[in-house]
């Protein structure tokens, strides 16, 4: 390969691992802590917090206009000024050159609009980190913390489906069921490393690392049962809607649930429809009387995938039935022609549609944002779990060895890289410059991957870093090595470096690939504590070949192949 062909692989390699590194750099060094922590709370958090703010801007700009209108506008308020600029244009009206209070508040037809123009900037801000944050190299359970969730078997459930008792021992074979699922769920819903065990007999411990969403929980519970389809009755929907505006006291029970009122007939029951503000909440819109009995039970589907309305741009879930299931769907689509159904999930409708014709096997459902409607296809493409869990508890768990481990853990990959550069120095002069560089270059390859593949940092990871770190140069020694011996049969420094990276390739090759091979071994049999550790490992043998055989090759080529009489340092004696 020509040494142009190699320079821009070499940069494009640079300009990814760049792409992937800006998240965490930013994330990590350009967010401050307090942001850090409101960005990774819950969405209701973020609401109470953007609302919050809003209030207290529209009150200190009502308070600033009411002082002195013709005040100029404090820089902390400028956020407005773009959404007042296009509200003037909006209403044809030229924009002001000096912005005063009494000038921005005159771009809002409304009070309610200055709010709502606040808010959404602390919204858009707080979610746009948010989601900073899940591109960021997350860190581990024991370096940073986490999220403790403990199930307990539903047994009363169990026993009424099954139609008798069961014994602890028959609990406990299909709680270990229930953790195999839940294991495959979390890994595909992108959360790194949890640590899922069996706690007594009916119970399992989820200890997930990072700021984990607890709103995103339920979604890991959620079996193939929470999605069923119902048909509506649109006549009794708007009797209970005129039912409930009259009689506000009649809507809630005293635990917060629906009540059912004495005009629905038996077979019929009350419910909500929600759909998801711009936080990602679910927010009630009205309510809706659907058939106590499941049209199609979520049981018959067999897979999902998620894509965008070709109209509206929306996101979908396409969704196959079993033969069974598409029997089913056909005769009950069939048989209401023009009648309304509803999908609900989890208690509630998250869509409706009116039925135009039969539908046998292919399905397509809409009414989710694109976070739900990617998280009901994992689900649905996982098994339905054999026993159904309730949260017992959840809470926060502190960093189990804390910044202190951190930060040794860096010393050391500084410490290890100090003495790595020195010794190459010191040994191979200016060759062990390239190979320092080369290390550095590897450093910066593994940590773009861990991103990129949203890894997660634990105290093992690190170890692996600095272990690979160390063995990182033994390809170069190898390869200065060969051309020491290659000059020492006085050949050319162009030909020494030919033959030293030619006659030292398989030899690195075979002593590396060896190392990998246990590396995937560990990766696929290792706990997920021994996971981590094999992960960095296998990343750092091959980003630490790629800059020996490739990088330093490249900047050996430049430096001595094509100069006639320049000389090769592999040492500080004359080659």
């Amino acid at each position: 390969m020509k040494k142009r062909s190699r320079l821009v692989i070499v940069l494009f390699v640079v300009l990814m691992c760049g792409y992937f590194l800006y998240p965490t750099f930013k994330w990590y060094g350009g967010v401050p802590q307090s942001t850090k922590e409101l960005a990774t709370g819950s969405n209701v958090q973020i609401k109470e917090y953007s609302r919050g703010q809003a209030s207290r801007d529209l009150r200190a700009l009502k308070e600033l206009a009411a002082k002195d209108s013709l005040a100029a506008l404090p820089n902390e308020y400028g956020y407005l000024k773009d959404v007042a600029k296009a509200n003037y244009k909006a209403m044809k009206q030229s924009v002001p050159k000096t912005w005063t209070v009494e000038a921005l508040l005159g771009g809002f037809y409304s009070e309610q609009d200055v709010f709502d123009a606040c808010e959404n900037h602390y919204r858009t801000e707080l979610l746009a980190y948010k989601k900073l944050s899940n591109k960021a190299l997350q860190l581990g359970l024991d370096l940073r913390g986490g999220m403790s969730i403990l199930l307990e078997a539903d047994k009363a459930s169990y026993e009424a489906k099954k139609g008798s008792s069961a014994s602890a021992t028959e609990i406990t074979a299909v709680v270990n069921q229930d953790i195999e699922i839940l294991h495959k769920r979390i890994d595909q819903f992108g959360v790194s490393e949890p640590n899922i065990r069996l706690q007594g007999t009916d119970q399992i411990l989820i200890e997930i690392p990072g700021a984990a969403d607890p709103e995103r929980v339920n979604s890991f519970l959620r079996g193939k049962g929470s999605l069923v389809f119902k048909m509506v009755d649109n006549d009794l929907t708007s009797q209970l809607n005129e039912y409930y505006k009259a009689n506000p006291s009649e809507v809630y029970t005293d635990t917060g649930a629906l009540k059912q009122p004495a005009f629905l007939p038996a077979g019929k029951i009350a419910t909500g429809y929600y759909i998801s503000d711009k936080y990602g909440i679910d927010e009630l819109k009205n309510f809706v009387v659907v058939s106590e009995e499941v049209g199609l039970d979520g049981s018959h589907l067999q897979s999902a995938t998620t894509s965008s309305d070709g109209i509206t741009g929306k996101p979908v879930v396409n969704f196959q039935l079993d033969d069974v299931g598409g029997d089913i769907f056909y005769k009950l689509t069939s048989t209401h022609v023009n009648d309304t159904l509803a999908v609900v999930m989890d208690g509630k409708v998250k869509a409706m549609a009116t039925i135009n014709e039969g539908i046998r096997s292919s399905v397509q459902i809409s009414g989710f944002t694109s976070a739900e409607a990617n998280d009901l296809a994992i689900v649905l493409r996982t098994a339905a779990l054999p026993i159904e869990l309730t949260v017992s508890s959840q809470s926060a768990v502190g960093a189990t060895l804390g910044e202190d481990a951190v930060a040794v853990g860096l010393k050391a990959i500084a410490l290890g890289l100090v003495l790595v550069v020195i010794l190459m120095f010191a040994f191979y002069s200016i060759s062990g410059l390239v190979a320092d560089l080369a290390l550095i270059f590897n450093l910066f390859i593994m940590m773009a991957i861990l991103s990129a593949f949203n890894f997660t940092l634990t105290l093992t990871s690190v170890a692996g870093l600095i272990l690979t770190l160390g063995m990182a140069v033994d390809t170069n020694v190898i390869i200065f090595e060969r051309m020491k011996e290659e000059r020492r049969l006085k050949k050319s420094p162009q030909a020494a470096v030919k033959a030293g990276f030619d006659k030292a390739f398989w030899t690195v090759m075979d002593a590396n690939i060896t190392t990998i091979i246990a590396a995937l071994v560990l990766s696929q049999l290792g706990s997920s504590t021994v996971q981590g550790f094999a992960n960095t490992l296998a990343i750092g043998i091959i980003s630490s070949l790629f800059t020996a055989l490739f990088v330093s090759h490249l900047i050996f080529d430049a430096a001595v192949t094509d100069r006639e009489g320049k000389k090769l340092r592999i040492s500080w004696r004359k080659n």
